[in-house]
């Protein structure tokens, strides 16, 4: 089976640069007027707990969601309270692009948290709406727990940050102090103070500031309490075991573009988006040996892009796909046959009806 599993890009040779001009996809195919953003993050959507469980009193369950700017660690602090791995991590800004909800049980409360793209002034189209998408959630969660990290001065982008959030009214705030594991105790005690001055400065109350540290764990628990003290009572809204409400192909697409992302040069990472085109098992397989067979396709803008997405004779796509494989595979519990094809949606993140068509 190993052998049938990395054996998943045996015609990437036929996606040579040279001939990437044939591989432009036409994601505008249908026609339509420019569509509006869809309000991705919906709770009437949410099914209500009481059909999966009967909560004991002072159960508390609700909606907390990570803001901060790009590559403030909230996507590990999202992986670190649920225990395991639903949302990509990467060292490039704006790694995430959807609402995520990552789902903590106790037996004492559910806490469902929302992992945003990291608000920034926009420079596209795609910039734009993913900015709405964070405004959209911070109205609709009980918390907004907004990420400072330490080892980063308080700067313009915090404070643009923070101005914004005053607008949302009755939503809680709290202030984490993130990546403590980075700097000395002096360093991160300045910081704390900056963060205080930060909120008396932009009118912000915030209910708790706390420093935390997903990679070490570090008063990652005392997060987690002090999110649960500002819930309301009420029952759970997921079933017991439920880590997230993503889809199964949504969380393939965004291991794949994390693994797409490391090391490529900086201009590239904004620019590649994939999409999933089919997953299901394959038929005729053995119940005790199943095969998730995966096919996606990994847009990227310019014909350049595409060549070093690929890499000499496909080395590179290979390996993307084997590290998103072991991934996938680690996340699902299935073996996973992954068919990856580069392909070109020119200016896509500037075009609307093509940010439509890749999900945005």
């Amino acid at each position: 089976m190993a052998d049938e599993q990395d054996d998943i890009n045996d015609d990437v040779s036929e996606d040579a640069p040279e001939d990437a001009a044939e591989d432009v996809d036409d994601l505008d195919d249908d026609g339509d007027e420019d569509d509006e953003l869809d309000d991705d993050f919906d709770l009437s959507g949410v099914a209500p707990a009481s059909a999966f469980y009967t909560a004991p009193e002072g159960y508390r369950s609700g909606f907390a969601s990570f803001v901060g700017r790009p590559n403030a660690g909230k996507s590990t602090l999202t992986n670190a309270l649920v225990g395991q791995k639903i949302v990509i991590t990467s060292s490039k800004p704006q790694t995430t692009r959807n609402v995520v909800r990552g789902i903590v049980h106790r037996e004492d409360a559910q806490l469902i948290l929302v992992d945003t793209p990291g608000l920034h002034r926009p420079r596209t189209l795609l910039g734009e709406r993913l900015n709405d998408l964070v405004r959209t959630t911070w109205a609709e969660v009980d918390v907004v727990a907004c990420c400072f990290p330490a080892n980063e001065k308080i700067g313009p982008g915090d404070r643009f940050l923070v101005t914004e959030l005053a607008k949302v009214r009755r939503t809680i705030r709290i202030a984490v102090a993130t990546k403590t594991d980075l700097v000395t105790p002096e360093q991160l005690g300045q910081h704390l103070l900056d963060i205080q001055k930060l909120g008396e400065e932009t009118s912000t109350e915030w209910a708790e500031i706390v420093p935390v540290s997903a990679v070490s764990g570090d008063q990652v628990q005392l997060l987690a309490d002090l999110l649960v003290g500002q819930m309301p009572e009420g029952p759970p809204l997921y079933p017991d075991g439920d880590l997230t409400d993503a889809p199964e192909e949504a969380l393939a697409a965004d291991l794949i573009r994390e693994a797409a992302l490391e090391g490529v040069r900086d201009e590239l990472p904004h620019s590649i988006a994939v999409v999933v085109e089919e997953m299901g098992l394959r038929e005729g397989r053995p119940d005790d040996k199943p095969l998730l067979v995966i096919v996606a396709n990994l847009y990227v803008e310019r014909d350049s892009q595409k060549g070093i997405m690929i890499g000499h004779k496909g080395s590179r796509l290979r390996s993307v796909g084997t590290v998103a494989r072991k991934q996938i595979e680690a996340l699902l519990g299935t073996p996973v046959y992954l068919d990856l094809q580069v392909k070109i949606a020119k200016d896509w993140q500037r075009d609307p009806r093509q940010l439509r068509k890749l999900g945005f």
